[in-house]
This record gives C-alpha cells, sequence and structure tokens, in this order.
C-alpha cells in the first residue's frame, strides 16, 4: 500500500469513527431482514442523556442497512427512527432558563456522507415541557419523516 493511500485510509477511518453515534449507548438491536453477504439489516436501539438537562434520557431507534455496503461504512440508511424520552431523575428547573432553543441533542450519520439522524429539543416555557424532535435530514434532499416525544417538567415550589 502505498503512503497516499495508508493517509486516505486512515483519513475514511477517522471520518467514520467521528460520524457514528454521540454519546449513545446499545441497548439491543433486531435483524429485519436477512443478507446473504455482510451482516444482516438491523434496527438498532440506543438510549442518550440529554447532556445540558440532568435527569432526562432518549431512545431511539433506527434502521441500520447491513450487506457489503453496510459493513465497509457505504450503505445508506431508512430516514425512518421512533423517538422515547423520559425523566429518570431530578430535573434542576433553573437550568432550563439557560438552554438554547433548537439544540441538537444527539446526532448519527445515516449515510457515508451527508446525512444524518439527529434529535433536536426544544424547550416549550409556556407549558413546562421539554420536546425532542427525531429527523433525518441530507445536504440537498432531507425526509419529512419524523417523531417526537415530550418530557413534562414538574414545578415544585
Amino acid at each position: 500500500m502505498t503512503h497516499s493511500l495508508k493517509i486516505g485510509a486512515a483519513l475514511w477511518g477517522l471520518l467514520l469513527a467521528v460520524s457514528t453515534s454521540s454519546l449513545a449507548d446499545e441497548i439491543g438491536s433486531v435483524n429485519y431482514r436477512f443478507k446473504w453477504l455482510g451482516p444482516s439489516d438491523k434496527i438498532v436501539v440506543e438510549a442518550f442523556d440529554d447532556p445540558q438537562v440532568n435527569g432526562v434520557t432518549c431512545y431511539i431507534s433506527r434502521a441500520e442497512t447491513g450487506g457489503i455496503k453496510g459493513m465497509v461504512g457505504l450503505a445508506e440508511n431508512a430516514a425512518k427512527a421512533s423517538l422515547s424520552c423520559r425523566q429518570i431523575g431530578q430535573i434542576d428547573v433553573g437550568a432550563l432558563n439557560d438552554l438554547k432553543d433548537q439544540q441538537e441533542v444527539f446526532s448519527a450519520r445515516a449515510s457515508a456522507i451527508f446525512k444524518t439522524t439527529q434529535v433536536v429539543r426544544f424547550y416549550d416555557k409556556k407549558r413546562s415541557v421539554l420536546v425532542y424532535l427525531t429527523y433525518t435530514d441530507r445536504i440537498v434532499d432531507g425526509s419529512p419523516e419524523n417523531a417526537i416525544s415530550i418530557v413534562p417538567v414538574k414545578v415544585i415550589n
């Protein structure tokens, strides 16, 4: 392997490592379509904690394409996901005032380049609710497929 090919392979590996799920724990997966070559297509369930709101964990299920393309990181995953977020601990209500509106709290690549599945958090102050939205975007043509989950914030006086 030439020096330039080694550098290209190393950069490609770095890109794949950086563009995977951010701070998510895989809970489990199920195969839904058998592939003769490479891994089967599967649905993966992951959990991630909201990085700015202690006490909230979200669970996302999303498709991962298998086969040879999936094995080498070149497959394009379906733009569909399911999301469920819950309060699992004490929420510091005072810290909610410092939240940015429409803040990304999770991102995972859905293709080799230019397509990601992400979760964005909104804070509905009027109703005292955290709203989490998942969708998949692409630079040119995203998808309207989406799901939401809400976490009511109980204000204790």
